[in-house]
């Protein structure tokens, strides 16, 4: 049997490590299942997860040019993405008013270093209002009282 890289294979744990477990694949080979890509949460005992001899379904994900397989039980796990559908006019509408978003004209794109500085001008500009602001006794003490 020839493996390939995203095929969903069966095959049967044969041993385990601090990193992950081996696992004895069809046509004698034999590949590695990481310990972070053998459940869709944190796993910090393999052995809680896998037992020596169970049967899994794994995902190549490499194949070394020394011939190392790395394998995935949660990739094999993960569901496909659903086919594009269009949106329905009763989900409710996401606000952008969170992103930001430049002062660029509409019809001349901006690369990001010119949005990367035009952000960090006006941040540099309220982070001053703000120093002005504390020094000349407006706004909160340390305390957290009004001075008012």
């Amino acid at each position: 049997m020839q493996l390939e890289v995203g095929a969903i294979v069966e095959g049967k744990v044969t041993g385990f490590t601090a990193f992950g477990a081996f696992v004895d694949l069809e046509g004698g080979k034999k590949g590695m299942v990481h310990i972070s890509e053998v459940a869709l949460e944190f796993v910090k005992d393999i052995k809680d997860h896998l037992a020596i001899g169970q049967a899994v379904k794994v995902k190549v994900i490499s194949i070394a040019d020394d011939g190392k397989i790395s394998l995935s039980i949660k990739k094999a796990m993960e569901q496909p993405k659903p086919a594009f559908r269009p949106k329905s006019n009763n989900a409710p509408k996401r606000s952008n008013a969170n992103v930001w978003q430049g002062n660029k004209p509409a019809e001349q794109p901006q690369s990001f270093e010119s949005m990367m500085a035009k952000f960090k001008q006006e941040s540099d500009e309220k982070m001053s209002d703000l120093k002005r602001d504390s020094k000349h006794g407006g706004g909160y003490n340390r305390r957290g009282t009004n001075k008012l």
